[in-house]
């Protein structure tokens, strides 16, 4: 009777199952065609909605908003997982949680949350928009899983909980399928989209996870920072078109010095189980070890500091939903792993060319994800007890190895920085303390309301990765050869990038420790008590103050800047610190003012007495390619931020634009100098077809270039850095009528002859000195760190006729590096990298650096906030 029952359950449960597939829509019914077909792509609205009727359909499957894109679109995360696994969701994150946080779990406890627990793998999709293949892939997946009745696979389901974010980058998913859509069937299908796939930084949202700025890579991160806490995450990516045909772990050297071995061992078992199952599919062209280094925090991936087992995966591309033919002769590969296109440990059954289709990439990202989460099974109990050893072993090793805690002083040169600082890293569960009482450690005092971040937390190498300086950990092909160079930049540590003073403490105090009060919700340094009076005046060393004055002028109030130091209830403003007018008419801007304020500004009763000079925002341009063009998305980032208000300015649109007559400033973020004049990119003395609508390959052009010439001449302030102060060096002429007026500013870009020399900077925080009392350095310390690739650098002359210039920021002779890697750094030394020039009437002002570098170098921004409120000559 016993076995009778066991097969009339099983029958039953069959039954179910296959009635339940049978209900389920398929991708197919839903979007009309098959995902990954040739010359379809469905879009995010379409994609949730395929999703939103699985959820109704399966008890396999529930959809749960996890915020809203930049844009404003909700974002989404999908659980899949057995229904009996759905159904009990709240409870085994509660298990996540303990595994990930609590070290001090007992034997039996853990026993039982491994026992019980199942593995939650977290996977992000199509960051990178024009990587279709991914989110494209999504829907059959999901209907894979949710439809199963493989009895392996509901094994898998048992053990596992898919954590699917259908598409990580809604906005751009759009804006890349419209383009396609417009471009089909004409000669310029799969043509690239004018402009960044995001509303601000297109493909440097990977390069976002440490500052966090945007939206939707906030959304993500708080699902293993704060929420969640899955033990295993995997981001979908594509790669180029001629190399090989997928990417997985393990990466190529360098990797992070402060994550565990531990998790990149478990990274490499994951990319082991994909190669083997890959290549018993047949599916060809997968590498290991191969070009994708692991050593910068930034990327989706920054969860490993976190004791997450996280890695990616890349896909060969083709031409979005456009099939392409590759002949074999066009397949290469070189650098890190591979040199020649050949079988090798690093990639054991290569692709031989032919069609690429979307459809072939769309068929690796469900084999390779079948296979993760399949190894997610396989080792469950492994990988649960893994991730609470991770978290004993970092709390642990905070209180045995140095440093042990980081202690950033409560007086701040900018004070607002302080908090951004200190609420950044409790958004990344990190907790932050405040010193109650004083403390003396090695002969340094520190007093109450310093703050302490612990190192004896499971987040540790967090900590320590984003708090200590950079050392770029130098690796080579040979002993002595060649030195394998960083896949992207060498720093970014938030105290050096931020200008905020920070001690490492490398020995432990119990003292310290017994008076540390933990930071309860938002750090604020602002106290509504005695915020009474007639005007208020915000300190021009901070950022915030910035912030605040436009944000004020953007509301209407009047906003003055002192004309002289002023001394305010014992506390110091210094010259160019911002009065803000209180307005009875506006007494709900103002308390609206007050409200955004992370630090106190001084109140006055009587503003009669001071000296101060009005101030208005200018009219500003910002010069935007349709390249893909990043810094110029970042610079668009900042200047919302801070309430700073711009119109976008194509170079083509130069030619027909009243500059004089609409605009004061014109910026030029970083770009090369051919792709703003001629709308080509230039190889030597070649230019080369780029990927564009030739509606958007289009640049400025000598008739442009004329025009910004003319809006010089009549008062105007231009303001470039990076490649773009190229624009500017030479040989220059001004129409003035009939007549020409050749000139040359007094300035050259000198660091081609220094790379020479072998100078490399690969992207790091240099020192620099800067001239005092300015009004481009009202608010600055005499030395800070700026982000540099070491160009450009400027070598200035003695000006002639109407021209005049000042050195604004030199790097020191010596001990130029202060975060990253540098080689022949000092052939910078005493060198010019911000210089500010006049020629007539009009002003420009040129940074051999990036001022506001992916909105992560909070050092330098005062340096281009002042500039856009130079006085204008008229």
């Amino acid at each position: 009777m016993r076995h009778l029952f066991l097969v009339t359950t099983i029958i039953v449960s069959l039954t179910g199952m296959m009635a339940q597939s049978a209900t389920l829509t398929t991708p197919a019914n839903f979007f009309g065609f098959e995902p990954g077909s040739d010359r379809n792509l469905f879009t995010y609205e379409q994609l949730i909605s395929y999703f939103e009727k699985l959820d109704s359909e399966s008890p396999r499957v529930r959809l749960e908003v996890i915020g809203n894109s930049p844009m404003g679109k909700p974002m989404y995360i999908a659980f899949i997982s057995s229904e009996e696994n759905i159904n009990n969701l709240s409870a085994y994150r509660e298990i996540n949680r303990e595994l990930a946080l609590n070290a001090n779990l007992g034997k039996e406890a853990l026993s039982g949350m491994i026992s019980e627990g199942k593995v939650f793998v977290l996977a992000t999709l199509s960051m990178h928009s024009s990587e279709v293949g991914p989110s494209q892939a999504s829907p059959l997946i999901a209907y894979d899983l949710a439809s199963t009745t493989d009895e392996k696979k509901l094994e898998w389901l048992h053990n596992v909980v898919y954590m699917l974010v259908p598409n990580h980058n809604p906005d751009g998913m759009d804006l890349i399928v419209d383009n396609y859509k417009k471009n089909l069937g004409t000669k310029y299908e799969g043509a690239s989209l004018p402009g960044v796939y995001h509303k601000y930084v297109g493909h440097d949202n990977n390069r976002d996870f440490v500052i966090l700025t945007q939206d939707d890579n906030r959304a993500i991160s708080r699902i293993y920072s704060q929420t969640w806490f899955p033990q295993v995450m995997v981001e979908k990516h594509q790669m180029g078109s001629t190399g090989t045909r997928y990417f997985v772990p393990p990466n190529h050297d360098p990797i992070a010095e402060n994550v565990p071995a531990g998790v990149y061992q478990w990274g490499g078992i994951f990319g082991q189980h994909m190669v083997t199952d890959m290549t018993a599919e047949g599916l060809a062209g997968v590498s290991q070890h191969y070009l994708f280094d692991d050593y910068w925090p930034g990327s989706t991936e920054t969860c490993i500091w976190k004791n997450v087992i996280g890695f990616l995966t890349e896909g060969a591309s083709a031409r979005e939903a456009t099939p392409i033919f590759i002949e074999p002769s066009e397949l290469s590969v070189g650098g890190k792993g591979l040199s020649e296109y050949k079988k090798s440990t690093n990639m054991l059954l290569p692709w031989k060319g032919g069609w690429w289709r979307l459809g072939d990439l769309v068929e690796y990202e469900l084999v390779s994800t079948m296979s993760i989460i399949k190894t997610a099974s396989l080792y469950r109990e492994d990988i649960l007890d893994f991730r609470n050893r991770m978290c004993r072993e970092q709390v642990e090793k905070g209180k045995r190895e140095a440093p042990f805690y980081y202690i950033m002083p409560a007086r701040q040169h900018d004070m607002g920085e302080l908090v951004n600082l200190v609420n950044l890293m409790k958004e990344h569960g990190v907790d932050v303390y405040t010193l109650q009482g004083e403390v003396e450690i090695e002969g340094r005092p520190y007093k109450t309301g310093d703050v302490i971040i612990p190192m004896a937390q499971p987040f540790r190498a967090f900590i320590k990765e984003v708090m200590e300086t950079q050392e770029y950990p130098e690796r080579h092909y040979t002993p002595g050869g060649e030195l394998i160079e960083p896949y992207d930049i060498t720093s970014w540590s938030l105290p050096l990038h931020r200008d905020v003073t920070s001690h490492e403490i490398r020995v432990r105090s119990t003292e310290l420790e017994g008076k540390m009060n933990v930071i309860e919700g938002t750090y604020s340094l602002w106290d509504p008590a005695g915020m009474r009076g007639a005007a208020m005046v915000l300190p021009v060393s901070s950022n915030e103050s910035f912030k605040a004055a436009f944000y004020a002028l953007e509301m209407g109030l009047k906003v003055g800047r002192l004309n002289e130091d002023l001394e305010l209830n014992s506390t110091g403003y210094d010259r160019g610190s911002f009065v803000v007018i209180q307005d009875p008419k506006k007494e709900e801007s103002w308390q609206t003012l007050l409200g955004t304020l992370p630090m106190q500004p001084g109140m006055i009763l009587d503003r009669r007495a001071l000296n101060t000079a009005p101030i208005q925002i200018p009219r500003i341009a910002l010069v935007e390619t349709y390249f893909h063009d990043m810094d110029a998305g970042w610079t668009r980032y900042v200047f919302d931020t801070y309430h700073v208000p711009f119109t976008v300015l194509h170079p083509e649109e130069i030619q027909e634009t009243d500059l004089a007559g609409r605009f004061d400033v014109i910026i030029f973020p970083d770009n090369d100098k051919e792709i703003l004049m001629t709308g080509k990119r230039k190889s030597g003395d070649s230019y080369y077809m780029g990927s564009y609508h030739p509606d958007y390959s289009k640049g400025m052009e000598k008739e442009g270039f004329e025009k910004l010439m003319t809006f010089s001449d009549q008062g105007g302030i231009v303001i470039a850095w990076g490649r773009s102060a190229n624009l500017f060096e030479g040989l220059l002429k001004i129409k003035h009528g009939d007549k020409e007026e050749e000139f040359q500013l007094p300035f050259r870009d000198i660091s081609s002859d220094l790379a020479k020399g072998g100078l490399e900077v690969p992207g790091s925080l240099l020192k620099l000195g800067l001239l005092q009392d300015h009004p481009l350095t009202y608010g600055m310390n005499e030395s800070i760190g700026v982000f540099s690739r070491g160009r450009p650098v400027f070598q200035t002359s003695v000006p002639m006729f109407d021209m005049d210039r000042r050195v604004i920021g030199t790097y020191p002779e010596k001990e130029i590096l202060l975060s990253g890697y540098a080689s022949k750094e000092e052939q910078l030394g005493n060198k010019a990298v911000m210089i500010w020039m006049k020629k007539g009437k009009g002003q420009f002002v040129f940074y051999g650096f990036n001022p506001q570098f992916r909105a992560s170098t909070q050092s330098s921004f005062k340096l281009l906030f002042n500039a856009i409120l130079l006085e204008r000559e008229e």
